[in-house]
């Protein structure tokens, strides 16, 4: 690509996109790999960043892929598109008048960090769409992982159906 006459900057650019888009939590550390790579190609420019780029390209392409997080994230867009704007749930909303609070703002807020392992069920989807889960693993294990964390917090409440 840089024989080509790519930008350098355009690549390594491209790379922070496949990191996150096709390796997704199948490895987290390609997301960081991949920004350090654009940040140091911006810091050092031509024609040492083809060592950083070359170093970066050779660790996405061997890195095992994921697109839970894609899959996720597009199907959640997908519900709001259909949904339309609802409303944040009462206990989520701040409530800096009198009115508010009168209102219920902030009423029955959960502070996480009040509860053991600084978890606590709470509801912070719009009731429309609060059974609604979004993040399905693939096979690769550490997506796996997500999900097990997900299902141990939450049970099958966000369990795709």
């Amino acid at each position: 690509m840089v024989e080509g006459g790519e930008d350098p900057k355009f690549i390594s650019r491209r790379m922070i996109i496949s990191a996150s888009e096709d390796i997704g939590l199948a490895n987290p550390n390609a997301l960081l790999m991949a920004n350090h790579c654009f940040q140091a190609v911006q810091a050092v420019g031509w024609p040492e960043a083809r060592l950083i780029l070359a170093q970066c390209t050779i660790y996405l392409a061997n890195s095992p892929k994921g697109n839970a997080s894609y899959i996720a994230i597009n199907t959640a867009q997908q519900v709001v598109k259909e949904t339309g704007n609802l409303g944040v749930p009462l206990p989520l909303r701040n409530a800096p008048t009198k009115l508010m609070k009168e209102l219920g703002y902030g009423k029955g807020y959960k502070y996480s960090h009040d509860f053991p392992g600084n978890f606590v069920q709470q509801e912070f989807m719009p009731e429309e769409i609060s059974s609604l889960g979004f993040f399905n693993a693939g096979s690769h294990p550490k997506e796996k992982e997500v999900e097990e964390n997900i299902n141990r917090l939450w049970g099958t409440k966000y369990t795709k159906k």
